[in-house]
């Protein structure tokens, strides 16, 4: 009884502390976007002046939106394309299937910095170039193998015979996808799309190599600003996106459950 009351508060303990390495320095550093000091002295002074210039810093207000609207449109596009993959993969049999599924990994395990420079030099060898349209191009490419892993994994647990009855009473191709394949995939489907959404707005390294003067994204411009020197303004945008993220993951959460029940 002592022995299990022991390793029971032991597991606790672990748990607090685990959970305050990961935690901590993301309260510190939302607690500091509010102190009046740019070096984070104490006393600690409340202050809202950081958020202030945070919206008249027009570069980095712009490297944000350069940032939500290519992830937006990097998760639609991977979403979209990933899981018609992940449906003809699971459908399907033809030559060349178990190579091609094989093919998903390594792209999720080649280093990106790697992957950034094979990508600059294919866009400038086809005359893309370097641009928001070669970061949103790479961010697809870099997203798609985790949309087909995740939907795929959901297809794994998808009974068959749920299709075959509905094709016998009378249901064609697209209403069997419609209505009784993509609603039993649809929490993979989201579990894809914010994949897709966190790789591609956490995207530094690919970005940093396809960006121009101008045309930056978030951590590309957080790291630019943070070789200047650092300022309370990142702390400033960074706590906003922390609580907007969070707040999209409890939403989520609350109104579909990944176990496939809403």
């Amino acid at each position: 009884m002592a022995t299990t009351r022991i390793l029971e508060w032991l597991g606790r303990f672990y748990i607090v502390l685990l959970l305050g390495f990961l935690y901590l320095p993301i309260i510190i550093m939302a607690a500091m976007s509010f102190n009046a000091s740019p070096f984070y002295q104490l006393p600690f002074e409340w202050t809202t002046d950081w958020y202030a210039s945070l919206w008249q810093n027009d570069q980095l207000i712009a490297a944000t939106w350069n940032s939500i609207e290519i992830a937006v449109i990097t998760t639609l596009i991977s979403t979209v394309l990933g899981s018609m993959a992940s449906l003809a993969l699971y459908r399907y049999e033809f030559r060349g299937k178990k190579v091609l599924q094989a093919l998903l990994f390594p792209p999720i395990a080649i280093p990106w910095l790697i992957t950034g420079t094979a990508m600059l030099i294919f866009f400038f060898g086809v005359g893309i170039g370097r641009g928001l349209i070669a970061i949103l191009l790479g961010h697809v490419a870099l997203a798609l193998p985790y949309v087909i892993v995740v939907v795929s994994a959901r297809l794994q647990t998808f009974a068959p015979e749920l299709e075959e009855a509905a094709r016998s009473l009378g249901a064609n191709q697209w209403q069997v996808t419609m209505r009784v394949t993509l609603p039993w995939i649809m929490p993979g489907v989201i579990a894809g799309g914010l994949f897709a959404f966190a790789v591609s707005f956490d995207q530094f390294v690919v970005s940093y190599f396809l960006s121009t003067p101008g045309q930056t994204t978030l951590p590309v411009e957080i790291y630019a600003a943070i070789r200047k020197g650092f300022t309370p303004e990142i702390n400033a945008v960074s706590t906003i996106i922390i609580v907007v993220s969070m707040a999209l993951m409890l939403l989520t959460a609350r109104f579909f459950k990944f176990g496939g029940e809403k």
